[in-house]
């Protein structure tokens, strides 16, 4: 892969600043720390361009707290500023380079390539008749087992802008492994593992791969093809990564399910995962918001669910989901008519 120079100044320039200010912002603007920041927002960005390019910018102390849906896990939350604007000032610039790094199979927190793409592309794997046998796996606590020294190495493969270097080793070494919850580990724990990617489908020659975050599934024709691939792919992660497979790594008929980004895949249908309908009968019995409801929903349509919805909701209650929807997305596009003549009236009286 080519490597990549000369943009750290792109970063830290006012005009990028302002932009990352703008999109973290974003669905935010009643938060505490944002309504700081804009007290005082010239000031502020004008102070975190000085301190990136005279590099005295230092990672502020975290506030670290647990949740527990799916499952127990700490999250690590920094200040709005200066930190949370200066990633996603790194992201406008970095964010396409990371991307073209990363191979087609390779899904979760990247644009168009979500949950429901990527069971999408595994639904139109399994069509394939041969492919009777699938191998899932995942990596062993991934985000804080990443290796700060192999991180680094994987990133200098990458970019060569020393300056650069310079922000991302400051922001690497401001937690144990990569912390959950940091907008840019998200991006790091995808190209950490975007090496072993192309050594899969280039140099192993897997046809059938699927990567959501620290997820894995492999589809084969034969057992003991995935066995083999098991055992080299626990050397490889154990020996250029520092990572370890789960030991609740299983090789299946594919005609028993996949159980994979909250759906279970069969070579015929695609059905929810267990848990989430289970969450979603929870929530209904307590009288839930439109959003909630219709988040489920939106779960449920991207699959073979069309009993579920009738069980768990009255004709009623479909129908009156189904008209605040509608009236949702036309108060939607009425603000967005609003917004864009809006702008077309500020045009039109500069242009004047």
């Amino acid at each position: 892969m080519k490597r990549v120079g000369n943009i750290y100044q792109s970063i830290i320039c006012i005009e990028n600043l302002q932009k990352a200010d703008e999109i973290a912002q974003k669905g935010k603007a009643n938060q505490y720390g944002v309504k700081v920041h804009n007290s005082k927002k010239e000031e502020n960005i004008l102070k975190l361009h000085q301190m990136l390019n005279d590099k005295t910018y230092q990672t502020s102390t975290y506030d670290i707290f647990k949740v527990y849906e799916p499952k127990e896990r700490e999250v690590y939350r920094l200040p709005y500023f200066p930190d949370r604007i200066t990633h996603h000032a790194i992201m406008n610039i970095l964010e396409p380079i990371f991307v073209s790094t990363f191979i087609k199979d390779t899904y979760s927190c990247i644009k168009g390539r979500g949950i429901h793409k990527c069971s999408f592309e595994l639904r139109k794997a399994l069509k394939d008749s041969e492919y009777q046998y699938c191998l899932k796996m995942d990596i062993k606590k991934f985000y804080p087992n990443i290796d700060h020294d192999v991180l680094k190495s994987l990133l200098r493969r990458k970019f060569k802008d020393q300056d650069l270097l310079w922000l991302l080793d400051e922001i690497i070494d401001s937690a144990d492994g990569v912390p959950i919850g940091n907008y840019l580990s998200q991006y790091f724990a995808n190209f950490y593992l975007t090496y072993f990617d192309h050594w899969l489908k280039e140099e192993i020659k897997v046809k059938h791969y699927f990567r959501y975050a620290d997820d894995l599934v492999i589809l084969s024709k034969d057992k003991n093809e995935l066995h083999y691939y098991l055992k080299i792919i626990k050397e490889y992660l154990d020996q250029n990564l520092k990572l370890t497979i789960k030991n609740n790594h299983r090789i299946f008929p594919v005609s028993t399910g996949i159980d994979f980004v909250g759906y279970v895949h069969f070579p015929t249908h695609t059905l929810l995962r267990k848990g989430i309908k289970k969450n979603f009968a929870r929530k209904l019995k307590k009288k839930p918001s439109i959003e909630t409801v219709a988040s489920y929903l939106g779960w449920a349509n991207h699959c073979n669910s069309r009993n579920l919805i009738k069980k768990l909701l009255t004709h009623e209650q479909f129908q009156e989901l189904q008209n605040k929807a509608k009236q949702k997305q036309f108060r939607r596009r009425q603000n967005q008519n609003k917004q864009s003549s809006e702008q077309r009236n500020h045009h039109s009286e500069i242009q004047n």
